[in-house]
């Protein structure tokens, strides 16, 4: 597969420099940052493209994957970079127009998990080319993420709080793009990946919370309203299968159930022709039972 990989041109002087500058056999270069630089789910396979991305990004803004001064979660076939607070330090301090950064905390305080937190960070960058800095202020009830599990957030919010300023203030000063802080980077993988889904901020691992079974009476439930949906184009089996699993746990007999459903067009009523007999006998209106 390493093999695969070197086959391009730009993808193998790429991988042969990055190998060079870290003294790294060459044949061993990808396997290596595959098994240390992805967090990812056990068993779960990091392809050559996945790993050419990362690369890539860590080649531009040069920064260290074997430091993880940037790393990746691999996200629907791509990847979400992820930049360490020591990694953005350093493309922020390298940057040849960087001219000073500071912070100014808000006066206006509250309490956070027995912690004294401020509600406003600013960070002001200045740059040498610019006649005037470059100010981020970085709301903490917007960037607070808050989980089922310990967090830095809980341990050292004031902290989190700044790292937050300062990386959004150097994106505006320096325009960085295509990479992420950690947190960040777990937000867009728990919405991608769903169904209730987080990332444990401490092992990187992806979490999937346990959804409860769906009943065969909740079933019974709602079939008819599903079929009459179906009837009208408005969804489909696949549609609501899709649905149905991001909140519960569908059992193979429900899923074949739904799969089974089919559109079932309408059918017209048959009226047979009436016939009148012009032999029958005339009915005396004595006859009548009215």
């Amino acid at each position: 597969m390493t093999t695969a990989l070197a086959t391009t041109t730009n993808k193998q002087s790429l991988v042969q420099r990055l190998a060079d500058k870290y003294s790294i056999d060459e044949s061993k270069f990808l396997d290596t940052l595959k098994a240390t630089a992805f967090k990812q789910k056990e068993g779960m396979q990091i392809t050559n493209e996945q790993m050419t991305m990362l690369l890539v990004v860590a080649d531009q803004y040069g920064l260290n994957p074997f430091t993880k001064e940037i790393y990746a979660y691999p996200d629907k076939g791509a990847i979400v970079a992820v930049v360490s607070v020591d990694g953005w330090a350093r493309i922020i301090n390298e940057n040849p127009q960087m001219d000073g950064l500071e912070f100014v905390y808000s006066q206006e305080t509250k309490q956070h998990k027995g912690k004294t937190v401020h509600e406003w960070i600013d960070c002001i960058i200045t740059r040498k080319d610019r006649s005037k800095p470059i100010v981020a202020r970085e709301f903490l009830d917007e960037v607070m993420r808050t989980v089922n599990f310990a967090t830095p957030w809980d341990t050292h919010p004031k902290r989190m709080h700044r790292h937050k300023a300062m990386i959004q203030a150097a994106r505006l000063a320096f325009g960085f793009g295509g990479i992420y802080d950690q947190d960040e980077a777990e937000r867009i993988v728990e919405r991608d990946i769903g169904g209730g889904s987080t990332v444990n901020t401490s092992t990187g691992e992806i979490l999937t919370k346990e959804l409860p079974q769906y009943t065969d009476a909740d079933l019974d439930k709602n079939i008819q309203a599903w079929q009459k949906s179906i009837n009208t184009d408005k969804t489909n089996p696949q549609a609501i299968v899709s649905k149905v699993s991001t909140k519960f746990k569908l059992s193979e007999d429900q899923i074949k159930t739904i799969l089974g459903m089919t559109k079932e067009v309408a059918k017209e009523e048959k009226r047979e022709p009436m016939t009148i007999d012009n032999d029958a006998p005339a009915i005396d209106p004595k006859d009548e039972p009215f």
